[in-house]
């Protein structure tokens, strides 16, 4: 008897008029559904874990990167736009969510807070780096099409400077699962820009704001913020003068120019040039390529750099 009726159910679930669901007249969806949920067949539920993330070291893009905690991060060079079909879950376990003020980076510590700026456009947000990525070597950053909108990015690459927050990024680990509690350091001193608060573009969507979210009383999301870190940051956007630069393959940095010199004569037919310059209060030799016509060409250049065997060169922007 049993057998007849699952045979007589699984006949009508098969046998349903052709739109019957999408007219919700006859509750054959929802049948449909517990017979998947009965025998397996639909996927589980994704849920979400958010936890403190460093990681061993790892190869992608043919480039081997090495996490590390870093909460005075600064850094210049090009931003791509997440392609569809990112996974269920970022690699700190959030919910991936492409309208999120989030953005992943290959070895900074996860979740950290971060001030990122398209010196193209002058426009400023922060976000979270929830994630892993970009595989692309020549891109330091990769965000959500959503952060892509605000900064004003149309081409899928721009020119950027990454700035971490330290006192938010310090906070928001140690309040993750995981963590070890890191040594204090002190924050990086900070140029004065004149900025204001800049309104989503014409017929972007606006994501309602996160309940949990502070409110600010100054043009800077984070002026007036709590140490208590929202899961979900507002958008605001500032506008700032537009700053771009010239792009270059900076290779590598030396104490000892004959080391620099070696490297260079490791890319022939390039325009290489070895610069003295003072790198953390050190006079030190950098060897580097460029100035370059546009990413096209710094992508190029890289990969010759790569192939080459040197692994730490990097695609970065030289603001006059």
């Amino acid at each position: 008897m049993k057998r007849a009726t699952l045979v007589m159910l699984l006949l009508l679930v098969g046998c349903g008029p052709a739109g019957a669901d999408e007219q919700g007249g006859s509750g054959l969806s929802a049948l449909r559904h517990f017979f998947s949920r009965l025998f397996g067949g639909g996927p589980p539920p994704v849920v979400a874990s958010p936890h403190y993330v460093l990681g061993a070291p790892y190869q992608a893009g043919g480039v081997w990167y090495y996490p590390a905690e870093h909460f005075n991060y600064q850094a210049s060079g090009l931003v791509m736009v997440d392609p569809p079909g990112h996974a269920p879950l970022t690699a700190d376990g959030e919910i991936y969510d492409p309208n999120a003020m989030a953005a992943a980076h290959p070895t900074l510590q996860l979740p950290a807070i971060a001030r990122v700026t398209d010196l193209e456009t002058g426009r400023q947000v922060v976000l979270r780096i929830n994630d892993r990525g970009p595989a692309n070597p020549g891109r330091i950053l990769s965000v959500t099409p959503r952060v892509a909108q605000l900064l004003g990015i149309t081409s899928g690459v721009a020119q950027i400077r990454v700035t971490l927050e330290t006192a938010e990024s310090e906070a928001v680990a140690a309040a993750m699962p995981g963590h070890a509690v890191a040594a204090q350091v002190t924050t990086a001193p900070r140029d004065s820009v004149a900025v204001a608060d800049l309104p989503p573009p014409n017929g972007a969507p606006t994501a309602p704001p996160a309940a949990a979210a502070p409110v600010a009383q100054a043009s800077d999301p984070l002026a007036a913020a709590p140490l208590t870190v929202p899961l979900r940051l507002s958008e605001r956007v500032m506008q700032g003068p537009p700053d771009p630069g010239a792009l270059y393959v900076e290779c590598g940095t030396f104490s000892n120019a004959t080391y620099a010199y070696r490297q260079q004569a490791m890319l022939p037919g390039l325009p290489v040039r070895v610069e003295r310059r003072l790198v953390e209060g050190q006079e030190s030799d950098t060897v580097r390529v460029g100035p370059l016509a546009g990413p096209a060409e710094a992508d190029s250049v890289l990969a010759r750099v790569l192939a080459a065997g040197i692994t730490g060169a990097a695609i970065i922007v030289e603001r006059p």
